[in-house]
């Protein structure tokens, strides 16, 4: 474990502000008004009053860190359908265009997420969040905080990693399809 408690399954840390998050989930009397509440803050930067219970004791100092808490937080609440750990958005988007019957306007909207800047991020991963919901693929919102914090590096790893996950499988796809296997 490392200094903030967090510990690594299939090479992503589990964050404690998400474990929370399943938490509250998974608690039959709160969770129902904790996730109303949380998504209350969907497209507000900063959350609302509304999410500070829930928020507000994860936060760090940095406001920047702190508005990915508040992003987190009412994402998960819009969808908090769990995917298998370590999966990014990158295969959430394949998963959806498999559901979608590979339709292009999938591959449109992931590469229009690709090219978002951090400022614009929020508001195409809610839309991504809503898309997969609406097919009931999940979300690791473990990998998904990571990512987050991540999207600004200048190598872009991040983007990279979910262009591989996006479009790597569907060139094994192909290429198993060319071998006729």
């Amino acid at each position: 474990m490392s200094e903030h408690g967090e510990k690594k399954e299939r090479g992503v840390k589990n964050h404690p502000f998400v474990s929370y998050l399943e938490h509250l989930r998974d608690d039959e009397v709160r969770s129902t008004k904790a996730l109303a509440q949380l998504r209350r803050g969907l497209g507000k930067r900063m959350g609302t009053p509304d999410m500070y219970l829930y928020v507000v004791p994860f936060l760090p100092e940095h406001q920047q860190e702190q508005e990915r808490y508040f992003l987190i937080a009412s994402l998960f609440a819009l969808h908090p359908e769990r995917a298998p750990r370590g999966i990014s958005i990158g295969m959430t988007f394949w998963n959806v265009y498999l559901e979608s019957d590979h339709s292009e306007s999938i591959e449109r909207r992931f590469k229009a997420l690709l090219a978002s800047d951090i400022e614009d991020l929020g508001h195409k991963l809610r839309s991504a969040v809503s898309l997969a919901k609406s097919k009931g693929v999940g979300i690791d919102y473990h990998r998904l905080f990571y990512d987050i914090k991540n999207w600004d590096h200048p190598d872009g790893f991040v983007q990279m990693s979910w262009a591989r996950d996006f479009w790597g499988f569907q060139g094994e796809k192909e290429n198993k399809n060319d071998k006729g296997e």
